[in-house]
């Protein structure tokens, strides 16, 4: 017969049977909750259509989501990296403020749970992707400001690689743009992280 434990007594097991414990009852709460059951992932392709990386997400306790990524045959150097609030990675769309070609730009704006916040803030904004001279680079990230759930939603989400560094709008009032001192529109809204060079749908990862 399978045994129920209450709350209390997996807190006495966890007590009495020190990592072991800790196990059961990380086990016991993400069945309860279906926490750790949701993982996450998406191709990463540049403008030409070819793979260029691979993204995995997975609860990793405690409301946090693990955000791990592999990249390769990218330009060496920081580069931006963000999840976007719209799942839709077109290398061929339009800018339509411009007219002109913005590949990814279908990829919306960057996720913003319960906003609207200015850059370096957004759900989406994750530190910056490190890319070797060799074109390879891997990161792993932990955060809390999003759940599995506002990735999936009616419309999805997408993860994107900048061309240039993100500053996270990191520009202290000293600083001068413009004849304005602080971030300009631009910084608040990307951290000047440029163009859109890959960018990959979220999507359920099969087991």
């Amino acid at each position: 017969m399978k045994r129920v434990f209450s709350v209390a007594q997996l807190a006495v097991l966890t007590a009495l049977g020190g990592a072991a414990g800790v196990v059961a009852v990380s086990a016991a709460v993400q069945a309860a909750t279906g926490e750790g059951r949701q993982s996450l992932t998406a191709q990463v392709t540049d403008v030409q259509g070819k793979e260029v990386g691979r993204l995995t997400l997975d609860a990793a306790g405690s409301g946090r989501q693990r955000v791990s990524v592999q990249v390769w045959n990218l330009p060496a150097g920081f580069h931006g990296f963000h999840v976007h609030a719209t799942g839709k990675c077109d290398p061929a769309a339009v800018d339509p403020s411009t007219g002109k070609v913005s590949p990814f730009f279908t990829a919306g704006p960057h996720l913003d749970v319960g906003g609207p916040h200015g850059h370096g803030t957004h759900a989406g904004d994750l530190p910056n992707l490190l890319i070797g001279e060799n074109g390879r680079g891997s990161a792993d990230a932990l955060t809390d400001r999003f759940r599995p759930q506002d990735l999936l939603d009616a419309d999805g989400s997408a993860i994107v690689v900048h061309a240039l560094a993100d500053n996270h709008a990191n520009i202290p009032e000293r600083y001068e743009s413009g004849g304005k001192k602080g971030p300009d529109a631009d910084t608040l809204k990307a951290g000047d992280s440029g163009g859109r060079s890959a960018c990959g749908v979220i999507v359920k990862r099969d087991h």
